[in-house]
């Protein structure tokens, strides 16, 4: 389906990867929870903010909500680039069905990592200091290349599960960016869609890596790398997203109180994607076994007679 949606910049006609490259199982019928054979990687090349910047609380006038989220884009370009270059590292002798799925997510990365660089530009333009955060993220990624390549891998499909399980539910609960100015939540929405489609990539990649290991190996590589990657995930985004309460002048333990009850009472997203998170840790996991494809068609189909905009 080719769909735009209203009210936002400029949108290049979506990119239909082949995946179908090899034999594969029955159409939508998953071995073993294993990537859906009919499974299509689309590279929409939408673009946001371009005419009107989002405001400083764009989340229903919220600065908790809105925080919170400006911390998660703060992360976005230098962790998806991480993510790329992991998968690339690892892409040597990978079957073709997986060479075109790696593709197809490279596409799609570079993609989101643009959109959310004018994003945070936008947020730093409405007052706030971004670039403490980025610095912060930057000597991050500075150790990370310091690691073996593998374990960087390993961290990626951590941050990966932690993105689709966060895309699933803000697409299967709309309240999310309910009173969010509408091209700002659409370009969150877009980037869940995608987020969905390729969650078994670097999942792939690494079993692909890693064919010669035992179970028992790769299980507590990634055990391991869960761990750590949910101790530093929820440790700097909850300080990054204080940091930014702050530049608004809240601070103490009531705006505290608001971020926790957020994030875990209502809408509470961290609550929500718990139950995922413990799959992770559970014998034959596979990120697909979950197919939650349905929430693509039925976020797409919301926009029916949205219009294809010519790109710039």
């Amino acid at each position: 389906m080719s769909v735009s949606y209203p009210h936002t910049g400029v949108m290049n006609a979506p990119t239909k990867f082949p995946l179908d490259v090899e034999p594969a199982a029955p159409l939508g019928k998953p071995v073993d929870g294993a990537t859906p054979a009919d499974l299509e990687i689309i590279v929409r090349d939408q673009r946001f903010g371009r005419q009107q910047k989002p405001g400083r609380w764009w989340l229903g006038g919220d600065p908790i909500a809105t925080a919170w989220h400006n911390a998660l884009s703060a992360t976005f370009p230098r962790g998806e680039a991480m993510f790329i270059e992991a998968v690339k590292a690892h892409r040597e002798g990978a079957p073709p069905k997986l060479e075109a799925e790696i593709r197809a997510f490279v596409k799609q990365e570079i993609n989101h990592t643009r959109e959310h660089v004018v994003f945070n530009k936008a947020a730093a333009d409405a007052g706030y200091d971004m670039a403490k955060i980025d610095a912060r993220v930057g000597e991050l990624m500075e150790m990370i290349k310091q690691r073996p390549q593998i374990v960087n891998l390993a961290a990626t499909i951590a941050l990966e599960h932690y993105t689709a399980m966060m895309a699933h539910e803000f697409l299967a609960n709309p309240q999310h960016f309910k009173h969010a100015e509408p091209e700002t939540a659409a370009m969150w929405r877009w980037h869940a869609i995608e987020e969905i489609e390729h969650k078994g990539v670097a999942y792939d990649t690494f079993l692909h890596a890693t064919r010669n290991w035992s179970r028992l190996r790769r299980y507590r590589l990634k055990s391991v790398m869960m761990l750590l990657v949910t101790f530093n995930f929820l440790r700097n985004r909850w300080n990054d997203t204080l940091e930014l309460l702050e530049q608004d002048g809240l601070k103490g333990w009531k705006v505290k109180g608001k971020l926790l009850w957020y994030l875990v009472g209502t809408p509470g997203v961290l609550r929500k994607i718990f139950p995922a998170w413990v799959a992770y840790f559970l014998p034959g996991f596979h990120p697909w076994k979950h197919d939650d494809r349905a929430l693509i068609a039925k976020a797409e189909s919301e926009f029916p007679d949205a219009v294809m905009v010519p790109a710039e």
